[in-house]
């Protein structure tokens, strides 16, 4: 048995072995061949669209398409004489180099490797294809920003681990995370905050007295989107509204429902009552910063998908509003959260004039009427899910246990803060988006499952490459495999993929526990177990959990 992760579907091993050298010849479509060079870029393949030079022997690696496989499906057959993949589409042929990049040892996960470096391959034949269409990390780069490089890096990690979606939290309370050529001041006054909290909920506030801060320009969103297209990622945007306002509202007040009150950037986390106004200017100002990122992502038919959030909204002020109220009653309209449910629709009318579909959380679910090709992911429970597969609309999974990867692996004190515990590996593994329970109708609407990683208490990319792994391989072999098909067998591939982790230069939570660098320690870094930090989980639990029509999550 192999020690490939995500398992595949049928490996199976044959006699013999290949001596793999870089620098070998690559011969087959062009689209095929620029994605598995791009996944082994360690072996420096050569192209030959013109066939091999006279001389030569057979290629190292030759590539063609197999109509009869579907979407990101793959066979991979390694022979004494070389590598032979079939593939549905250029990201099948990905996954099959990336399963390649597997076989031939750690030393190919690293950017470069001595000169002289030969591996060989154990002949066998692999026949693999995905169980969900959606397997995707959740990136919130509003709370804390992360520079362009760590995107790039984290897109890497999601292509060796055949994961397919990026999804981009842009906008919070604490940061606007990309420029607006129409509305500068988005970037300009939303984007940096002049401190941040560090202490935790329950304790005397204190602050780092640092300020905070970073966007992306449009063009750095494109390169984004185009590097992850090119590895068969795609990437998803989220501008979160109407509430997690504070931020735009600090740049421009007259979009909100009290226009008079000033706002700024948030220093600290939890639930603020800033809401956007329901009002046709705020429509007009969304749809044209929506234009401006998925033209930067290169139009509609490269964002297939655009979040517009739609949860924990306070409707306090709305309510308050006698012109909100107004323009709710002239909508026929009966209450705030009717208004709340038919702004997020009309959110989605306009992009779906792109062809593109809208996602929200499931409180907008659960709030009034999606247009019914909206995707809902649930963050609270299967309870909501299911309730959102029954109702007809595409789910992708995202429960807070287990895919909130901002908590804890263990009740430690020496993990590093987090916002609770614990959520384990073999926790994630154990995870199954499609429960047996549910019907087949239910079942086939479950799109697949992504991790999230909300930022509070990933303050850069050490701390996050902490967070996303190891549980980011076993939620890929959930999305991929339909989870390990023994929790032991996962156990003893991972560590065999934690040395390719190594050579890439993961700073991972090792699976006995922190090392000594990583926990954290008596400062304000350091982990209280067993406590949750209520200002950001229970409070919002207890008072959305009625709303979903499921138990709240033991925590």
């Amino acid at each position: 048995m192999t020690s490939l992760l995500p398992q595949p579907r049928l490996t199976e091993t044959a006699p013999g072995s290949l001596d793999v050298t870089p620098g070998g010849w690559i011969i087959g479509p062009p689209e095929l061949v620029d994605a598995v060079r791009r996944a082994l870029a360690v072996l420096d393949l050569r192209p030959a669209p013109g066939g091999l030079p006279d001389g030569q022997g057979p290629p190292l690696v030759s590539v063609a398409w197999d109509p009869g496989l579907g979407a990101e499906a793959y066979t991979l057959a390694v022979t004494p004489d070389g590598v032979r993949i079939a593939a549905g589409d250029a990201s099948g042929a990905g996954h099959a180099a990336q399963t390649l990049r597997q076989l031939l040892g750690p030393e190919a996960f690293r950017s470069a490797v001595p000169r002289g470096t030969r591996w060989s391959v154990r002949c066998l034949r692999v026949a693999d294809a995905p169980r969900f269409a959606w397997r995707g990390a959740h990136l919130d780069v509003a709370r804390h920003f992360l520079p362009k490089r760590e995107v790039l890096r984290m897109i890497d990690l999601l292509a060796a681990h055949k994961l397919n979606r990026l999804h981009l939290h842009l906008a919070d309370d604490q940061g606007w995370r990309v420029e607006s050529r129409a509305y500068p001041l988005l970037h300009e006054i939303a984007s940096h905050r002049p401190r941040t909290i560090v202490s935790h909920y329950g304790e005397e506030e204190v602050f780092d007295e640092t300020p905070h801060g970073g966007y992306y320009t449009l063009a750095d969103l494109a390169e984004i989107g185009a590097y992850a297209a090119a590895r068969g990622v795609t990437v998803v945007p989220e501008i979160d509204v109407p509430g997690h306002a504070s931020a735009i509202l600090a740049a421009y007040p007259s979009l909100g429902a009290r226009p008079s009150e000033p706002h700024t950037v948030l220093d600290r986390w939890g639930i603020s009552p800033a809401i956007l106004s329901p009002l046709p200017a705020t429509a007009d100002f969304l749809g044209t910063v929506f234009d401006e990122i998925i033209t930067a992502l290169g139009g509609g038919t490269a964002v297939p998908y655009f979040h517009i959030g739609g949860d924990e909204c306070v409707l306090d002020d709305w309510a308050a509003s006698a012109e909100i109220a107004a323009y709710q009653r002239s909508l026929g309209l009966d209450s705030p959260a009717a208004l709340h449910a038919w702004f997020l629709r009309a959110l989605a009318d306009v992009l779906a004039t792109y062809g593109i579909r809208a996602v929200v959380w499931d409180e907008a679910f659960v709030s009034g009427s999606l247009r019914p090709d909206t995707v809902v992911m649930p963050w609270r429970g299967p309870g909501v899910a299911r309730r959102a597969a029954a109702a007809g609309h595409n789910v992708v999974a995202t429960p807070v246990f287990p895919l909130y990867f901002d908590y804890a692996e263990a009740a430690s004190a020496d993990e590093p803060l987090a916002i609770g515990d614990a959520i384990t590996v073999d926790d994630v593994a154990a995870f199954d988006p499609a429960p047996a329970s549910w019907t087949e109708e239910e079942a086939g609407k479950v799109l697949g499952a992504q991790f999230q990683l909300w930022s509070e208490r990933i303050p850069d990319g050490r701390v996050l490459d902490y967070r996303a792994w190891p549980r980011g391989c076993a939620l890929a072999e959930v999305a991929w495999s339909g989870g390990p098909r023994d929790p032991a067998d996962l156990r003893a591939r991972l560590a065999v993929h934690l040395a390719r982790l190594d050579a890439f230069g993961v700073e991972y939570r090792p699976l006995d526990g922190p090392r000594p660098w990583q926990r954290g320690g008596t400062g304000h870094r350091r982990h209280r177990p067993g406590v949750i930090d209520v200002g950001m989980v229970a409070r919002h639990l207890e008072r959305l959990s009625h709303e979903a029509g499921s138990t709240r999550p033991s925590i």
